[in-house]
């Protein structure tokens, strides 16, 4: 048994309903921040503020710590430095995996903790208690 379709009207369709999902489907980027094992404290900061940004717009943080020449030989400042880095950002992010070193990179990829809403508690109106026979 076949069934005979208009062909045009079915690719429509279908096309129609990629797009509905691609709407509702919620993207995130992974931003990355980079540091060196001597980053000052102030330039620290500026860069924490940066990547505070990008959790509160929902999107994944990639922390590297680039290790250049001489400095490949001193992991342990690079990782002292992580976490301080994590310290700090303890309250607000969860660590997708654990510090991998890549190379000439020591990096973490970060993202932001799931946000509990209060429930809302819903009080019985007048009229659903005059349906249940009860009183308010």
């Amino acid at each position: 048994m076949c069934k005979i379709m208009n062909y045009g009207k079915y690719k429509y369709e279908t096309s129609k309903k990629v797009h509905g999902a691609k709407k509702t489907q919620v993207k995130s980027m992974v931003k990355e921040v980079k540091f060196r094992p001597r980053t000052d404290e102030h330039d620290l900061e500026f860069k924490l503020n940066h990547a505070k940004r990008f959790l509160d717009n929902g999107h994944k943080v990639k922390i590297s710590i680039w290790f250049r020449g001489r400095e490949k030989l001193h992991v342990d400042y690079g990782r002292q430095l992580l976490d301080r880095i994590m310290e700090r950002l303890k309250d607000e992010v969860q660590t997708v995996g654990i510090p991998r070193f890549e190379g000439r990179n020591l990096s973490v990829i970060l993202s932001p903790k799931k946000k509990v809403e209060p429930k809302k508690v819903v009080e019985p109106s007048e009229a659903d208690a005059a349906l249940n026979g009860t009183k308010v």
